[in-house]
């Protein structure tokens, strides 16, 4: 996954709005950067990354698409890493 990008916060909208910071998410191909945003409620601190065990490839054509949080319905969810060909 590439490294993050720095972003630039926006002031609060109003009271009660916490800051989400944008992180690398993968999608079908690729890695795509899920920009930081406003939401309106608590947001906890992104938790610690898993270590997964990486098992052997399928084959030859596999690559390893590492465990990632994402930010998803209010709160951070871990997507398992994974074999892609």
């Amino acid at each position: 996954m590439p490294a993050p990008i720095q972003e630039v916060i926006s002031a609060q909208p109003a009271p009660g709005y916490a800051w989400v910071p944008g992180h690398w998410v993968w999608r079908n191909t690729g890695w795509l950067w899920q920009a930081g945003h406003w939401y309106q409620g608590a947001v906890r601190p992104m938790p610690t990354v898993i270590v997964e065990q990486i098992t052997v490839a399928p084959s030859p054509a596999h690559f390893w698409i590492p465990g990632h949080w994402q930010w998803e319905g209010g709160d951070w969810v871990w997507r398992k890493g994974h074999w892609a060909a």
